[in-house]
């Protein structure tokens, strides 16, 4: 059935009250002003401790740094023993017995990459952790059968103390394996709109989107089953909580970083091209988590040896989203309420963070770079979507189940933190969010948009490890730093974009991604600014590393922007920017970058698009 109507409901935004059906016209100035009124409201922001009063955007009232309530147990790995409960002062978390037998992978142990010196830095914790594939004996890490057989003896458990915990069928991978994921709450329901009833924010927690990155992903099975029955669970009084142990089962089953088809999952959250990326949006669209953690593991030798003769040092390697048009209170939040406890918390157990950083793969080439500022990433495109988003890497690549138990507990360490930021500040980041979706929606026609950044070269001492005495090396570095960014293309805030009838692919792909995307139901003309092409080029998606894995060959184009007045034939479609949203759509529509959707061909030709400079008088109508 087909209904007319002014604006369909985004991800972001309250239900709107909805017309009888019928062909409504958009009257521009009425229609704008009330839509920037209402994006303008009052949500007072939050005080952080450093911000003066008279730089912040609003005067809320005082709120206390911790809410009152339930106390909020310490991290993992920090009980005393009169903290624990009887039986669980040495393990974390027991395995489920099988209730059928299982296949495991038998994999060879690996000769270590470096000798006793190197390995005495990293002791095995206090605390000793068990899930399937952390066993003594063990040479493969949980299988996908056995991840979910966890899951499944997770949700299968009697409610205690109104704890819910559904499992919930996410997606299924290029080669049929289940992608599956755990929901725990307190709530009356476990659907969506319950959820949201609850007041509670939710988290979602992501593993092991590069199949040779395993601890994140038995990290997420300990937490799971600490926050289903165990020293977690209290949390679920201020928060709900989504985990994805394993997002790419394919490439966990034979150890790669790709999906089956050689894809870079986690370079795929914009374009949407893999099933793996379209169920984590679609978990991401569900429940519109406040905080999404992405759990990976980085390189421990490998070029670091061949570039620097050094070791990797750090337990944990930490960042935010930085990317272009992100709002700078979720920057706030994110460093402040969730970066710098994470620091202490990882300290206050013996381990080591740093931020997050990687290095090329051309051996000539001795930059290191923090995190890309592309919006591609899960980290990026999450960040877009109003939410805190976090990057835990721990070591792990390329040394196998070396200090395997010491890299969990660095995860469990800072997933754990994040998760207790959460229910101390659960009002705090509620605030933010409403204020951060109105103050988007309210930049549509005003002012200017980056287009694309970068990050800032500096220099900075980075520590290492000699690979011969295990001592520390500190090595002065080229450093290019994500936490300032450089803005490299900016153009005029347009009011929407204006799409073809042919650009149907991409309008699917905005929607995956929670945008907005309406039908013009009769034609009209509209104000906008047409792409005119001045150079072209052709070549591969890039990150700081090299080549993008599968992004295959993309067109980068130069343009110019052409005002003038276009036809927009009913059938044609349009992405307003007063949306929560918006920069998503930036980063999607706009075609010079080498991330959107015309560069990638999911927009075939430049004139199937345009960025419309004033507010349209046209009809739409809404699909259900």
């Amino acid at each position: 059935m087909t209904q007319h109507n002014f604006l369909r409901r985004s991800a972001d935004t309250a239900p709107l009250s909805r017309p009888e059906p019928r062909i409504a016209r958009w009257a521009a100035p009425a229609t704008l002003a009330a839509l920037l009124l209402t994006a303008c409201g009052s949500t007072p922001l939050p005080p952080w401790p450093s911000t003066p009063t008279a730089q912040q955007r609003s005067a809320p009232a005082p709120l206390p740094r911790v809410q009152q309530g339930t106390v909020v147990p310490a991290p993992l790995g920090q009980q005393t023993p009169s903290q624990l409960p009887p039986q669980r002062a040495a393990v974390v978390a027991s395995p489920l017995p099988p209730s059928a037998p299982l296949l495991v992978r038998d994999e060879a142990p690996m000769a270590p990459p470096y000798g006793d010196a190197v390995a005495a830095r990293f002791p095995n914790p206090s605390v000793v952790y068990s899930t399937p594939g952390l066993g003594a004996d063990r040479r493969a890490f949980t299988t996908n059968a056995e991840l979910g057989q966890w899951l499944r003896g997770l949700s299968d458990g009697v409610p205690r103390g109104g704890t819910r915990a559904q499992l919930l069928q996410i997606g299924t991978s290029q080669r049929g394996e289940p992608i599956q994921g755990l929901l725990l709450t307190r709530a009356p329901g476990t659907d969506p709109a319950s959820l949201d009833k609850s007041g509670r924010p939710t988290v979602v927690l992501i593993g092991q989107q590069h199949g040779d990155e395993p601890a994140g992903s038995e990290a997420l099975l300990v937490i799971s089953r600490e926050l289903a029955q165990g020293l977690l669970e209290p949390l679920l009084d201020r928060i709900n909580v989504v985990v994805v142990p394993r997002a790419n089962p394919d490439g966990a089953e034979v150890g790669t970083r790709v999906t089956a088809n050689g894809v870079d999952l986690n370079r795929d959250h914009l374009l949407l091209n893999t099933p793996e990326a379209r169920a984590i949006a679609q978990v991401i669209n569900d429940y519109r988590p406040i905080l999404v953690v992405d759990a990976h593991e980085y390189t421990v030798v490998g070029r670091y040896l061949q570039k620097f003769n050094a070791i990797q040092r750090y337990d944990a390697l930490l960042q935010y989203t930085t990317t272009a048009n992100y709002p700078e209170f979720l920057t706030k939040a994110s460093q402040e309420w969730f970066h710098q406890p994470m620091v202490a918390a990882l300290k206050a157990q013996g381990l080591t963070s740093d931020w997050y950083y990687t290095t090329s793969t051309n051996l000539q080439d001795k930059r290191i770079s923090m995190g890309g500022t592309q919006p591609d990433t899960g980290r990026n495109v999450h960040g877009l979507k109003n939410t805190v988003s976090l990057l835990i890497e721990t070591r792990g690549v390329g040394i196998g189940r070396m200090h395997i138990q010491r890299r969990v507990h660095a995860q469990v360490t800072a997933i754990t933190s994040a998760l207790r930021t959460t229910a101390e500040r659960a009002a705090n980041l509620e605030q933010v969010r409403s204020f951060v979706a109105r103050d988007v929606s309210a930049l549509a026609c005003r002012d200017q948009v980056v287009i694309e950044a970068e990050a800032t070269p500096t220099q900075r001492d980075l520590d290492f490890l000699d690979p011969e005495t295990g001592a520390d090396r500190s090595i002065r570095v080229d450093w290019n730093s994500s936490l300032t960014l450089r803005n490299t293309k900016v153009r005029a805030r347009p009011c929407g974009y204006w799409l073809s009838a042919d650009a149907s692919g991409a309008v699917e792909r905005l929607r995956q991604l929670g945008i907005q995307v309406m039908r013009v139901a009769e034609p009209g003309s509209v104000l906008a600014e047409s792409y005119r092409e001045t150079a072209r080029e052709t070549g591969n998606r890039q990150d700081v590393i090299g080549t993008i894995a599968g992004s295959g060959d993309i067109v980068r184009v130069q343009v110019s922007a052409v005002r003038s007045a276009i036809d927009a034939p009913a059938g044609s479609f349009y992405v307003p920017l007063n949306q929560p949203r918006a920069h998503l759509a930036v980063a999607a529509l706009e075609p010079d970058t080498q991330n959107s959707y015309f560069a990638n061909h999911l927009i075939q030709d430049l004139g199937q698009s345009a960025r419309v400079m004033a507010v349209p008088s046209l009809v739409f109508e809404e699909t259900d």
